[in-house]
């Protein structure tokens, strides 16, 4: 087999965009994605969507040509997905606003609760460990994401940006509110419910670190393919062995804990919807091994052992 020309068409009109001839039969979409770049500037490879069918699933970079299921003239589908932003630029952004939003409640600006001496200051201990813990969390994300998280795609669209920092941001200011507030009462348990909480929030933060970690470390030699994760001797990462995505269990059990630390109602309804969201993702990344590893262990369920 021998393939030595590759026409682009769109992927709405079926209109015909480039006729590419004598290209090497072992190149890669990466390569094709290049030498389409070159005829269309302003689309560059992140911006790129090639498939083999309109309706289906994007080709992968590392993908040849000649192991792709075409004839002697190869037909691929273009579809523009818009300007693109890379992903840690994303989780920077993301990730900086919550944890500045936070201290403009902490701090009692006079614009949020207004002029009165006695909101200048919460009698509860409990916020401030609080906006410790709160502090902790988004710095210990924007760190990883400069220092640990590997990409295995590395834009995103930057349209999407918007909708995340609204989420994001949108539910710091929430939570922020509603747990700074003068009127805040603490848990109904006292020292017990928030030390309890707290060991709980330091094990899910110590667990989702591990397993990032554990992640990262497939993509060493920077492999963007994708890989079986299997537990490692740090004791964190032995969620592996029933869940395909530990890191996002322990990242609502981190929710879960300041839930039980704050016994506030926003932060809970926040923790449900990252549970619903997490818990989508979850699945779509262990429908992802399922497809790609016929050996993928069968015991494993997406986000909470034994039950999903």
């Amino acid at each position: 087999f021998v393939s030595s020309q590759v026409e682009i068409l769109d992927w709405e009109t079926k209109k015909q965009l480039c006729f590419l001839d004598k290209v090497e039969p072992n190149a890669t979409i990466r390569e094709i994605r290049l030498m389409f770049h070159k005829l269309y500037p302003r689309w560059y490879p992140a911006r790129q969507s090639i498939k083999l069918d309109p309706k289906g699933k994007p080709l992968r970079d590392e993908e040849i040509l000649q192991h792709l299921p075409v004839g002697t003239t190869a037909t691929l589908y273009f579809k523009d997905l818009g300007p693109q932003i890379g992903w840690t630029t994303v989780f920077l952004i993301e990730y900086t606003g919550p944890l500045f939003i936070y201290f403009l409640f902490y701090f009692r600006m006079t614009f949020v609760y207004g002029r009165d001496e006695r909101f200048t200051s919460s009698p509860h201990p409990v916020v401030n460990l609080a906006c410790i813990c709160h502090s902790f969390h988004y710095i210990k994300r924007l760190i990883e994401t400069v220092f640990v998280h590997r990409f295995s795609r590395g834009t995103m669209p930057l349209r999407n940006i918007v909708k995340n920092c609204l989420y994001y941001w949108g539910f710091a200011a929430w939570l922020a509110y509603y747990i700074n507030h003068p009127l805040y009462t603490p848990p109904s348990y006292g020292k017990k419910q928030i030390n309890f909480a707290v060991i709980m929030f330091l094990l899910c933060e110590a667990g989702n670190f591990s397993i990032h970690v554990a992640l990262s470390d497939l993509r060493r030699n920077g492999s963007k393919t994708c890989k079986i994760p299997y537990p490692t001797k740090n004791p964190f990462t032995w969620l592996f062995f029933f869940v395909s995505c530990p890191n996002y269990t322990y990242e609502v059990g981190t929710w879960i804990s300041f839930t039980i630390m704050t016994q506030c109602v926003p932060v809970g309804l926040f923790t449900l919807l990252c549970f619903i969201q997490m818990t989508v993702w979850a699945k779509d990344k262990h429908c992802t091994y399922l497809r790609e590893f016929k050996d993928y262990p069968s015991h494993r369920m997406p986000i909470i052992p034994f039950l999903l």
